[in-house]
């Protein structure tokens, strides 16, 4: 974090990583920071940030910026400052858009980011049930504890969340998986699957409650009571009390 004295605000970094080149003694700090919307001034921010670290450091910095929105036109990967008679900066800072990456060409990596980072990646909205089921494929594969799993598939499902057909959708591609493969899927902390029960168990009380409603709605109708006495009590509305009321009628 540092200050902006100008505007008075503290500004966050993203991530920072101290890395040794190979071979060498030398330190190379990685400027990484992410940006989900488009802003004009990103550039310029970019080089606030570099000179901070630099000033801060006095290492060699790497700058990379990550784009997660879809965009058309090409986004600058440059800051310049320039003079009448002189051209006095060119920063230069890396970019990785991921929206233009191709989703199919990073499931076989064993890298835990880029599992995550599939949910962001270039796909066609039909394709949105196989990211996920390669997602799931991808880190049953990786040796990485749980709370690291926990992460990388809240992070997931922040940007890729399957609705109910999609996941109906996914459960039947999963058959299709070999018997090893598919367990181990199933075995996931945390995942789709636990969430899916849970979403079931809740669906279910729901259910049970506003059955209980309803009986109680024909008992009241059986001891005597006209529909508007019932509408005044309970939460239901006449012409929904007179849809139950014919509804009983017919069952017996």
């Amino acid at each position: 974090m540092y200050l902006d004295y100008i505007n008075g605000r503290k500004k966050e970094i993203d991530v920072l990583a101290a890395v040794k080149l190979n071979h060498q003694d030398k330190i190379l700090h990685i400027h990484t920071e992410a940006q989900s919307t488009h802003e004009a001034d990103f550039p310029e921010g970019m080089f606030l940030y570099f000179s901070y670290l630099y000033a801060k450091h006095r290492k060699p910095i790497q700058p990379i910026a990550v784009l997660s929105y879809n965009r058309e036109k090409e986004e600058p990967t440059q800051f310049r400052i320039d003079t009448p008679t002189q051209d006095v900066l060119q920063f230069n800072f890396l970019q990785l858009h991921l929206i233009k990456k191709n989703w199919r060409a990073y499931i076989q990596s064993d890298n835990p980011a880029a599992a995550a980072l599939l949910s962001q990646m270039g796909y066609e909205v039909h394709e949105r049930v196989q990211v996920k089921l390669e997602f799931l494929r991808m880190i049953t594969r990786m040796k990485i504890n749980p709370a690291q799993m926990e992460f990388l598939y809240g992070y997931f499902e922040t940007y890729l969340k399957l609705n109910k057909g999609e996941e109906a959708q996914m459960m039947e591609q999963m058959e299709n998986l070999p018997e090893e493969e598919k367990d181990m899927v199933l075995q996931l902390p945390n995942s789709y699957f636990e969430r899916g029960k849970e979403e079931g168990i809740e669906e279910g009380i729901e259910k049970g409650i506003e059955k209980g409603k309803q009986e109680i709605v024909l008992k009241l109708i059986k001891k005597g009571m006209s529909i508007s006495e019932v509408a005044e009590i309970t939460e239901y509305s006449e012409v929904e009390i007179k849809k139950l009321a014919g509804k009983q009628g017919k069952e017996e």
